[in-house]
């Protein structure tokens, strides 16, 4: 073999390791007829902490493979008592259509603490108007952030806009009937089918209706945060590049990545080759050979060294680590802040060592 451990793991690990919870099922709501929310208890010696926006690992047993997926909270710690996530069934999705169809309250689930970068500062003292633009089950993290914000800043706005198929298909409608009853927030639907019961725009999310609601706000909007479906998400964000808001103002969460792409197109542009790594991770340190057709995290999951990870392309960066030392070509870094690039962090999920000195601390 090109590799080896650096050093063996310790033989016993224990029940829950860091960065892993596990949590008992609360509850499970049936939001439509194809997405449930499954509600948390806090574990006994601590609260779960989290920050609206951010998002939970399930990692569960299919058919005798372990599965995970990350699915974003839907809850806000200012307002409500228990974490909870919101999953929608995807046709031949393993992990969601389990999910939908056997969990229940009272089950105990695995779970890799949360974690993402889609979120904003809380300040009491700010007075802003934020902008959320959603489709389909994107509602879930802004959700999140519309209650932190509505609860915590008295003198802030919010504006939903908010893309389903038909009203059958609108997540926390009800919940979202109730937040109106607060002055500071107003939700603009848009249904493919419209119907009576839901004052709504009819068809897609366009630039003419992105406008029209920015001119209806009365002011300036300081943030606009998107998630949904990737053809919505990219009418978004070329709409308010078009009608002159700075990107700099504009956060967007994927749930779809295009690293398989960007890897083809590194391989096709970079010379790659076999390299060792050293990975520092819970008090542990590991040195593999990296294959120039690997990624790093694939690699150490084949060596059975326990790495973080979740969405394994890019974008939930729960397999971040820290590069102290060497050079990593990433097929793709939109997870990651230009902070966040700037001091070193890389993913290696979809990482590969482009010199021989390659060392990350990882957590």
């Amino acid at each position: 073999m090109a590799f080896g451990l650096f050093k063996k793991k310790q033989d016993k690990v224990p029940e829950v390791k860091t960065g892993f919870l596990n949590l008992k099922v609360k509850d499970v709501i049936h939001e439509t007829a194809d997405a449930v929310s499954i509600h948390f208890e806090h574990p006994d010696d601590r609260r779960v902490e989290y920050k609206s926006g951010q998002f939970l690992t399930v990692i569960v047993d299919v058919n005798g493979k372990e599965e995970r997926r990350a699915y974003s909270l839907c809850t806000s710690p200012h307002v409500d008592d228990n974490p909870a996530v919101t999953v929608k069934r995807v046709d031949g999705g393993i992990v969601s259509n389990y999910l939908n169809d056997h969990v229940k309250a009272g089950d105990t689930m695995k779970l890799m603490e949360p974690n993402g970068n889609f979120v904003t500062t809380i300040d009491s003292n700010q007075t802003r108007h934020v902008v959320l633009l959603g489709g389909g089950s994107g509602i879930t993290p802004l959700m999140s952030l519309a209650k932190s914000i509505l609860d915590q800043e008295s003198n802030s706005k919010v504006t939903l806009v908010y893309a389903n198929r038909n009203v059958e298909s609108i997540i926390f409608k009800e919940g979202l009937k109730e937040m109106e009853s607060n002055d500071n927030f107003n939700v603009v639907h848009i249904l493919e089918t419209p119907n009576a019961e839901v004052s709504s725009h009819e068809g897609y999310l366009t630039q003419e209706i992105i406008k029209e609601v920015l001119d209806n706000l009365g002011e300036e909007a300081s943030e606009f945060f998107i998630c949904g479906p990737t053809p919505m998400m990219d009418v978004a964000i070329s709409s308010l590049e078009a009608l002159g808001i700075a990107s700099s103002k504009i956060r967007k969460e994927s749930f779809v990545s295009t690293a398989s792409e960007k890897k083809e197109e590194t391989a096709d542009s970079d010379e790659l080759i076999a390299r060792e790594v050293t990975i520092i991770y819970d008090g542990e340190e590991y040195k593999y050979t990296v294959e120039p057709d690997e990624t790093i995290l694939e690699k150490g999951l084949d060596e059975d060294v326990d790495l973080p990870f979740s969405c394994q392309s890019g974008l939930c960066t729960a397999c971040r680590g820290k590069c102290l030392s060497g050079k990593v070509k990433m097929d793709e870094d939109e997870g990651l802040s230009e902070a966040e690039l700037d001091e070193g962090y890389v993913l290696p999920c979809v990482g590969h060592p482009l010199t021989d000195d390659v060392v990350i601390e990882i957590g």
